[in-house]
């Protein structure tokens, strides 16, 4: 005899769930080897930091450009560094001298901060917002979950151009790398990462790339999960997302590596000292002017 409340055996929960299942006008985002492209009207300009700011600024002048020229209305996001008033004045300085009529500095030193109402207002109004360098997780633990990240969020939606440099680059992802060992060949633990605050799935960033010999670092990370793509940005370089495609821009050079088709790694064997093994990782190395398909994971040529 059956427990009280215990229902009779039957296949109708199993039909009303299979009803449900195949009728739900439900979509998922479109999932290309890892990655999740959106379909965003905002673009993204991710820097690998020291950017020129005083000769032709070349990585600065294009953001300008993107968020709207002379007419852009600039949002400087300081919440990286632990001096804001300084680089948010520098910055101010800098894009004032490209042309740019309105540029205002952004300090949020906690999330009482991040979630005020006039944070909202700064971000709806705005047409550029530039993240500053510093530490990463000063910026993801201001802003995640917040009223300032829900109101970035929507506003690329409506064409927000977003930048972040050195730190404020590394945070643009859904997984980040917070610190790890340059130099070295890669270990289980020459990296430490975290959450970012999301603007790109399926994409691993570092930055100041070869200059800090930093290839361990991202090969580290593919190692965890070959699905990611790895991208290294040198410094004064940077790399411009428009949906689905990358464009390379700036005076050195990126490092892309896919890991899709990885046949080894031996990660989950490792003690946390030990070296890493990981096969046939592609890499491109990419100059100013050249595109990437990220669906595709292929270099376009110029």
């Amino acid at each position: 005899m059956r427990p009280y409340g215990t229902p009779t055996p039957s296949k109708r929960p199993w039909r009303r769930f299979c009803f449900i299942f195949f009728t739900t006008n439900y979509q998922l985002p479109t999932n290309t080897g890892g990655l999740f492209v959106q379909e965003i009207n905002g673009k993204l300009v991710i820097i690998g930091g020291a950017e020129d700011k005083e000769g032709s600024c070349l990585i600065l002048r294009k953001f300008l450009d993107l968020a709207g020229g002379e007419e852009a209305r600039v949002i400087i996001l300081t919440a990286a560094t632990e001096a804001p008033d300084e680089v948010g004045a520098m910055y101010q300085k800098v894009f004032t001298k490209l042309g740019c009529k309105k540029v205002e500095v952004l300090d949020v030193p906690d999330r009482t901060a991040s979630n005020s109402e006039k944070v909202k207002q700064m971000i709806a109004y705005a047409t550029g917002v530039f993240f500053t360098g510093g530490d990463q997780l000063r910026i993801t633990s201001a802003l995640g979950g917040t009223a300032l990240l829900s109101a970035l969020e929507k506003a690329r939606h409506r064409g927000l151009v977003v930048a972040g440099t050195s730190a404020g680059a590394s945070v643009m992802s859904s997984t980040m790398i917070t610190e790890g060992d340059s130099d070295e060949s890669p270990k289980l633990n020459t990296v430490k990462m975290s959450p970012g605050i999301g603007l790109l799935s399926g994409i691993v960033i570092d930055q100041h790339f070869a200059q800090r010999g930093r290839i361990g670092r991202l090969l580290t990370a593919l190692a965890q999960n070959p699905a990611v793509l790895g991208l290294g940005i040198d410094e004064d370089t940077a790399v411009i997302i428009d949906e689905d495609e990358l464009l390379v821009w700036g005076s050195q050079t990126v490092t892309i590596l896919d890991g899709r088709g990885v046949t080894h790694t031996n990660a989950s064997l490792l003690e946390p000292n030990q070296y890493l093994a990981l096969t046939h990782v592609t890499t491109h190395i990419l100059p100013h002017g050249y595109r990437f398909n990220l669906s595709k994971r292929e270099p376009l040529l110029p």
